[in-house]
């Protein structure tokens, strides 16, 4: 299954949320009700109130600019205005340097250990040797978990016992001091150890948690800094415009998306596919 294929798929439930309210958007007439109606619809979609407007005031301008007076038109020039939205920053992991780091970072639950693992298999299948370092040691399951994904995928593990101090973050968002604190030591430690190398600190987020998940992506942001997004669980979600909310309000490029369970189901993040299943 290609990626359109596996978009689609995964965007049933959003599809299922919003999908009727589209096909009923784009049977009507291209009038000031019409966008009335499709701001409620993005809404609805969780693309968030402020990249809605943005979004339906854009097409307003391009409809009238281009001339356009017919619903199939404007259904095309939705579809541009949403991929311009999420063409932000570089989508494409930048680690070309060897060795390359890559911090995954996020709140409990969101699917970090499963998005190492599944990007450790994608990347040894590329040709790439991969070592993966436990780095939440006060949490007992998570080096488990990770060790687990090791064997599943191939791929080498370091690991210390628990407890040991690996400028740990644990996912814990509380108090956003200490989580700097530690992620600036994390920089530090590589900075040290590994001057000049390319690195990526990603977040990772839950896509089912819709407006949440863009509360803590600005967090985590304020707080270290995040190169790109992994966004997770997009098949068990009925949310899926998050993904423009958070591109656009955030200014970070959305770089993977999780659509399953199986270990291929974290796919590179592709904006014109990602909204034409979508749109």
């Amino acid at each position: 299954m290609g990626f359109f294929e596996k978009i689609k798929a995964g965007l049933t439930r959003t599809k299922e949320n919003i999908g009727h309210s589209f096909d009923q958007l784009f049977a009507g007439e291209l009038n000031d009700d019409f966008y009335d109606e499709l701001e409620e619809t993005l809404i609805l979609g969780d693309m968030g109130v402020d990249t809605t407007m943005k979004a339906v005031e854009e097409l307003r301008r391009r409809v009238k600019a281009e001339k356009i007076k017919d619903m199939e038109g404007a259904r095309t020039c939705l579809r541009r205005v949403l991929t311009d939205m999420l063409q932000v920053g570089e989508p494409a992991l930048k680690l070309d340097t060897t060795p390359s780091v890559a911090l995954f970072i996020g709140v409990n639950g969101v699917g970090k250990t499963t998005t190492i693992g599944k990007l450790s298999a994608r990347m040894k299948g590329e040709g790439h040797r991969v070592l993966m370092a436990a780095a939440d040691t006060f949490r007992a399951a998570a080096a488990d978990q990770l060790e687990i994904w090791s064997e599943r995928s191939g791929v080498e593990l370091v690991r210390q016992y628990e407890g040991a101090d690996p400028a740990d973050t644990a996912g814990r968002l509380h108090n956003k001091q200490n989580l700097m604190n530690e992620l600036n030591k994390i920089s530090r430690v590589v900075d040290r150890e590994l001057p000049g190398c390319d690195r990526e600190t990603l977040l990772v987020l839950d896509a089912t948690t819709g407006q949440n998940g863009l509360i803590q992506a600005k967090q985590f942001k304020e707080a270290a800094g995040i190169t790109g997004i992994v966004l997770t669980k997009l098949d068990g979600s009925a949310k899926g415009g998050i993904v423009i909310a958070i591109a656009q309000e955030l200014q970070v490029p959305v770089k993977f998306i999780g659509v399953g369970e199986g270990i291929d189901d974290l796919m590179p993040f592709e904006a014109e596919k990602f909204v034409e299943a979508l749109v």
